[in-house]
């Protein structure tokens, strides 16, 4: 009976070590740094670019942005549903956009379609000390 016990124990150890890095990034969305750089004309203030690629129904965790980020978010292919703060949950286009105000809760975002992949630029204007740009709920 103890070794039924410690079997299930090890099995179930091994399943979420294997899930646990699909969870940290959502799930099924890839972020992939784009571009940084310091603004010169604004000192203290940085220009940062991720791209974020949603296979077919991926997702992004919810999560919240730095409170000194302000973001602008282009949809580059597909369609992405996004929800900000308590606003209502939208589905933008490629080549449609939307802005986030600094410290914005972001409870929904993902890929709108089940069967073709979605690609957006997120653009950030932040403190240039502000490392961290998103923190999972």
């Amino acid at each position: 009976m103890n070794f039924r016990i410690a079997i299930t124990a090890l099995g179930s150890a091994a399943l979420l070590a294997w899930a646990a890095p699909s969870l940290a990034d959502g799930l099924g969305d890839k972020i992939t740094p784009n571009f940084e750089q310091n603004i010169p004309n604004i000192p203290g203030k940085s220009l940062v670019a991720v791209e974020v690629d949603y296979p077919p129904g991926g997702t992004s965790l919810p999560h919240v942005h730095a409170k000194s980020a302000f973001i602008y978010a282009y949809v580059v292919s597909g369609s992405i549903e996004s929800k900000v703060n308590n606003g209502e949950s939208r589905i933008y286009k490629a080549g449609q956009s939307w802005s986030e105000p600094p410290g914005s809760s972001h409870p929904v975002s993902r890929n709108a379609s089940k069967t073709k992949p979605a690609k957006l630029l997120a653009i950030f204007v932040v403190d240039t000390d502000d490392k961290e740009l998103t923190t999972f709920k």
